[in-house]
Order: C-alpha cells, then sequence, then structure tokens
C-alpha cells in the first residue's frame, strides 16, 4: 500500500480505518518500503500514554523491540495494562501489519515521591550548547571537530555525535507530548552511537529509553556516551538533555547490515528527510 499524501504539518501518520497509514516522512533509508524507527517508536509512545498516563505517575522506562521491518501499510496499534500497583504500572503493546506483529513494547511508570536523603555520585557530563530553531522541522547533527550542522554527511567521522531535534508530529493534527518527543528523540541513540567515517552499517533491533524526568524544551538534544562492537553486534548508550541538562539515557542493540550501509556523502536529502535513518 503506497503512503498518504502529505497531511500538511510533517507527521509520520493519518488516522484511517481504525489505524493508521504513513506519510513520506515516516520513509526509512534502510529499504524503499520500510518506517524508521522514530516513526514506530512515536507510535507506540503515544498509544501508550493514551491508556496508562495519570498526572503523578512518571513514564520511567519504554522499550521497543523492532521484531521486523515495518512498511508503508494499513497499521494497528494494540495496548494493555498487565500490572496496576500502589507505586509501578506496567503496560504491552503490539504493532501489527497485515495480522504481523511487527514491534512489541513496554512501559514502566512509576509514581512520583520525594527525594530520599543523602548524596549521590553524579556525573559531571557537558553539552554544547545547541542551536536556535528556526522553524525548519529538519534536526542538527554535531560532531566534535565540525559542531551543528543539518548534513549528516559532514559528521562521518570517528569523533563523538550528537542529534538536536523536535521530533514531528507522530499523527496529523495532533501535537505530541513531551514523553513522545522524547522517545523519539532518543531512537537517534542508533545514529549518534553507530555513525562513523563511512556512514551508518549498524542497524539497530530495539530501544530503551529510560526517563527521570520528563523535557522542558520542544528540541531535545541527544549525546552520544558509548559504543561496543564485537562479531557484527553493536551496544549503544546515550544522553538525553535540555536546558535544564540531563534528563535520560537511551541504549540501542543493533547489528551489522554492511549490505544495506547508509553513506550520507552519497545521498541527496530533502526536506522530507528529518530522521536520516
Amino acid at each position: 500500500m503506497a503512503a498518504t499524501p502529505d497531511p500538511g504539518p510533517a507527521a509520520h501518520f493519518t488516522v484511517t480505518d481504525g489505524g493508521f497509514l504513513s506519510t513520506r516522512y515516516a520513509q526509512s533509508h534502510w529499504g524503499p518500503d520500510h518506517l524508521n524507527g522514530p516513526a514506530v517508536v512515536g507510535l507506540v509512545a503515544r498509544a501508550l500514554e493514551h491508556e496508562c498516563a495519570e498526572e503523578d505517575l512518571q513514564p520511567a522506562r519504554l522499550t521497543v523491540d523492532l521484531l521486523r521491518a515495518a512498511r508503508n501499510a494499513h497499521t494497528l496499534v494494540a495496548v494493555r495494562v498487565v500490572r496496576e500497583g500502589r507505586r509501578v504500572r506496567s503496560a504491552h503493546c503490539d504493532v501489527t501489519q497485515g495480522g504481523q506483529r511487527v514491534a512489541h513494547a513496554s512501559l514502566l511508570s512509576y509514581r512520583r515521591s520525594a527525594e530520599p536523603p543523602g548524596t549521590l555520585w553524579r556525573n559531571g557530563q557537558a553539552f554544547p550548547s545547541p542551536p536556535r530553531p528556526d522553524g525548519s522541522v529538519l534536526p542538527y547533527v554535531h560532531s566534535d571537530p565540525v559542531g551543528w550542522t543539518r548534513s549528516p554527511a559532514e559528521h562521518q567521522n570517528d569523533s563523538r555525535k550528537r542529534f538536536f531535534n523536535d521530533g514531528i508530529r507522530v499523527v496529523a493534527d495532533e501535537n505530541n507530548s513531551p514523553f513522545v518527543r522524547a522517545a523519539m528523540v532518543a531512537e537517534a541513540t542508533s545514529l549518534v552511537t553507530n555513525l562513523g567515517s563511512s556512514g551508518i552499517g549498524y542497524i539497530n533491533g530495539d530501544l530503551t529509553v529510560s526517563l527521570s524526568r520528563l523535557p522542558v524544551d520542544e528540541w531535545i538534544g541527544i549525546q552520544a556516551d558509548g559504543h561496543q562492537a564485537t562479531d557484527g553486534i553493536a551496544v549503544g548508550t546515550a544522553t538525553l538533555f535540555d536546558h535544564l541538562g540531563p534528563f535520560g539515557a537511551g541504549m540501542t542493540t543493533a547489528v551489522a547490515n554492511p549490505a544495506a550501509q547508509i553513506d550520507f556523502s552519497a545521498r541527496n536529502f530533502g526536506p522530507g528527510d528529518i530522521n536520516y535513518e
């Protein structure tokens, strides 16, 4: 099934027939009919929040398993609460296309309370000042020798990477919540940890994002912390930050995919190419 026409303001999906249809903004560079990770993660986060949100509950850990390539097809989402406790709520979400499950997710939420006594160690990491948003939906990429630009091709090097984005709308005519924005930007953990001198040769099969609080800004940054790889299997970790500082972390596992290597220097990116994967 072909992607739906653009819905006006940039969005990954439109609502139709009790489900969702993707737009061109959800297109992935991994395959001509594949959806990108932020689109799927954003759809999952939106569904879980709609079913499980409560004012004093903090969404603390979202894990999304990307079981198979999601495609330009009618997409259904189903959520169920699996544990409802006094301090903890756990829920699961399935994304299906054509009767096949393409993604499975779980969300763990904690009830907010007071901090316990005592002083703890904290990472004193620093973050570069991000650029001022200029009205464009295109994200920014940063590497140590280059600084902030909008072209990922300029950052094909072996230095530390950052990503700065607001996460376009998951669904047309509906603004994203802070939780949904955080989940979508966290999916760039794969970008900032797997982007090297020849582009991206690892495709992530999951995302785990952990949040101590929700972001206070519309544009959110993510900074690579670590990358380990052996025998074609990689683990990447990154820190989410806004103007107040760090508020969460992302982690992905990924498998080598050199046959479909994304070499940004050999590609022309247009206004619809907003996720780079």
